[in-house]
């Protein structure tokens, strides 16, 4: 088949998506668009994931973790000639840049929505992407490559500390250390490389140095099979926790029309040197109006959603053509900007706790109205954010006129955002969002650790009394709507003065004690700290909640598990825990020793029972979601118990080691 120019066209009608969650459904979508089918493919833990729902057909991996099934090319392969799939889409992360893949799914007839396998080798080995810039007339920072002859403190030496310990394949933030002197390099190197082990399947790490007060500004660029390439203006990723990007914007607030322009040449000749087609992402470091590469990512980008919405494109529409044979749909002087686009990562973290992964269950979700978002995610209310993968929950992307209002509009949207069950990054955004600093446009790479805002938002004993009552409410209601006697008698009310009801909550570490009474006329009065209010209860018993305080009306929706209550309302969310009337002597107590963290895996345990331990020293290292944590003694002692083995997968809170009593 021929288009109107005479070019060779290669329609495709069914794609098979390799990859998994939020980049899996936006792929779908756009797909589905263009009235092409759909195949998934999914580990044994996302069988209910709503990717899998989604696709026209969805094949099963034997596995659960990335290793066995997304990283596995066998299986991966296996699924592509089983599906009836004419091409193949990797998304970003796991196979996306893996070379043996794409020839393989090449050699097969099959479409590959992606530039060349020659790109991906190219470009995926770190350090030979340098050399090729250096050749392109990029410039580029200093890099040795650690291998069994190098002399690697020499080599951190001549660079200059801080360097960066850095993976060469792969990306997302993933296998890399900064290291700040010569006495973390080792175990830096040592954790980034079981870390790109992982994530990757290739261990091979450089030295790079590090820039402390950079921005990272990467540009878009998109090739096709017939020799055009354009980039679609920059986009900056400064805000980053664990080298990974967590807010993104486009177009960057510190880049002026010359500095634009200069890396736009950059980037396309970048691609132009490797013949690069599809899209595709060269990353810089920029400090002032100088700027060095990075890298190359032959991949769409996570972030691309802020390419698209200051753009008018449509990324992975354009891949697809490509793929097809298709030239470019627009030239580089056709491209403009229009307004400002910001987009944040939601994670199930905790950023009380370093940032840490958070999995469990994601019992509500219901993106805001507010602001006109656009949501690309990966979970739906039920979901199970899993300890295997990347513990990102969804991408919200806003678009304005104005930076300013970009960043207030995203703000407010994930303030709205009812996310329940787990803990989130989602007060940190929106603290993050709302600095004087971000405003400002002061957003180099070391924001966080620079300005570091609010991590988490502090609910008032006003606002907690208001959940409180509105808990109460609720279970008053469906207590009632269960019964099946005296159903037109109002709850709680007697014939006779007797005490208030009593209710006690706790919230994080408050302790919450509730009383009230129903007064003859229906209306209910709560006691908080001595605090009176009176309650009329417009609508409750579904979950949405109408309720006049003291005159006020407030709407709020609750939902319970167990005994927690999520409650969501105007000025965010909080879960309640309800607590027993009569606690059982003891209940609160637990047992002392280190405890870990967050659900995950014990990779390593480097102390036995009767070992003297210092303060700060590493006794066992857990992995969860692709990422390392290592537990540290808080002080000298000795080991009195060891309750875990390497390769024993723990909870949250699971007790791992014990250290002797401090002596008087």
């Amino acid at each position: 088949m021929a288009n109107a120019a005479g070019k060779e066209i290669r329609p495709i009608s069914r794609i098979l998506i390799a990859n998994r969650g939020e980049i899996a459904r936006r792929i779908m979508r756009t797909a589905h668009d263009m009235g092409i089918a759909t195949v998934a493919i999914f580990a044994e833990s996302d069988v209910d994931a709503p990717f899998v729902q989604e696709a026209d057909l969805a094949i099963a991996l034997e596995g659960r973790t990335s290793s066995e099934t997304y990283l596995n090319v066998d299986k991966v392969l296996d699924a592509v000639k089983r599906s009836g799939a004419d091409a193949v889409h990797p998304g970003y992360g796991f196979l996306s840049e893996n070379s043996r893949f794409a020839k393989a799914v090449s050699d097969l007839g099959i479409a590959w929505i992606g530039p060349s396998t020659a790109a991906i080798e190219q470009m995926g080995d770190k350090l030979a992407a340098k050399r090729v810039m250096q050749e392109a007339g990029v410039p580029t920072l200093p890099a040795v490559e650690i291998n069994p002859g190098c002399d690697v403190n020499a080599a951190a030496m001549e660079i200059g500390y801080p360097v960066l310990v850095k993976a060469a394949a792969g990306g997302g933030g993933k296998g890399m250390r900064v290291v700040e002197d010569a006495n973390e390099l080792d175990e830096a190197i040592a954790g980034a490389r079981r870390e790109a082990s992982a994530s990757f399947g290739d261990e091979t790490l450089f030295l790079e140095r590090w820039l402390t007060e950079s921005r990272h500004v990467e540009i878009q660029i998109l090739g096709d099979r017939h020799g055009n390439q354009v980039h679609c203006f920059e986009r900056e990723c400064s805000i980053q926790r664990r080298h990974q990007k967590i807010i993104e914007e486009a177009p960057s607030p510190v880049v002026t029309a010359e500095i634009r322009n200069k890396m736009g040449d950059a980037a396309v000749a970048a691609a132009r040197k490797i013949g690069y087609t599809s899209a595709g992402t060269v990353e810089f470091l920029l400090v002032g109006d100088k700027f060095w590469f990075l890298e190359v990512n032959t991949r769409l980008q996570v972030e691309h959603p802020v390419t698209e919405e200051i753009t008018g494109l449509d990324l992975v529409r354009e891949q697809i053509r490509i793929a097809e044979g298709e030239e470019l749909s627009f030239t580089q002087d056709e491209l403009s900007i229009s307004g400002h686009a910001i987009e944040a990562r939601l994670y199930a973290e905790d950023p009380d706790n370093d940032f840490l992964p958070a999995p469990g269950k994601v019992v509500v979700w219901e993106p805001s109205q507010a602001g006109n978002a656009r949501f690309d995610s990966g979970v739906e209310s039920g979901c199970e954010v899993s300890s295997e993968f990347d513990p990102m929950i969804a991408k919200i992307i806003v678009h304005a006129p104005t930076r300013r209002e970009a960043a207030g509009r995203l703000a407010r949207v994930l303030e709205t955002t009812n996310i329940q069950g787990l803990k989130t990054n989602r007060d940190f955004l929106v603290s993050t969002l709302r600095t004087p600093e971000y405003l400002a446009g002061d957003t180099t790479t070391d924001f966080i650790e620079r300005v570091n805002p609010d991590r988490t938002k502090q609910v008032s004993r006003e606002e907690l009394a208001t959940a409180a009552i509105a808990v109460v409410v609720e279970s008053r209601t469906r207590r009632r709507a269960a019964a099946n006697v005296l159903t037109a008698v109002q709850g709680g009310w007697r014939n006779s003065r007797m005490p208030l009801e009593r209710v006690r909550f706790r919230m994080r570490d408050e302790i919450l004690i509730i009383e009230y009474e129903v007064l003859r006329d229906g209306r209910l009065r709560f006691v908080v700290d001595e605090c009176e209010s009176l309650v009329i209860d417009h609508n409750s018993g579904d979950g949405d909640l109408d309720l006049e305080i003291n005159g006020s009306r407030i709407g709020l929706s609750i939902v319970s598990e167990g005994d927690s209550w999520f409650v969501h309302g105007p000025g965010g969310d909080c879960e309640l825990i309800e607590l027993p009337r009569f606690p059982l002597p003891g209940a609160d107590g637990s047992k002392g020793g280190l405890t870990a963290p967050m659900p995950g895996a014990v990779i390593s345990v480097n102390v036995n029972a009767g070992d003297e331990v210092s303060q700060g020293q590493v006794l066992l290292i857990l992995e969860a979601m692709k990422m390392e944590h290592r537990i540290v003694s808080p002080r000298d002692g000795k080991v009195k118990e060891v309750h875990v083995v390497q390769g024993d997968q723990v909870d949250n809170g699971a007790l791992l080691v014990v250290l002797d009593e401090d002596e008087d």
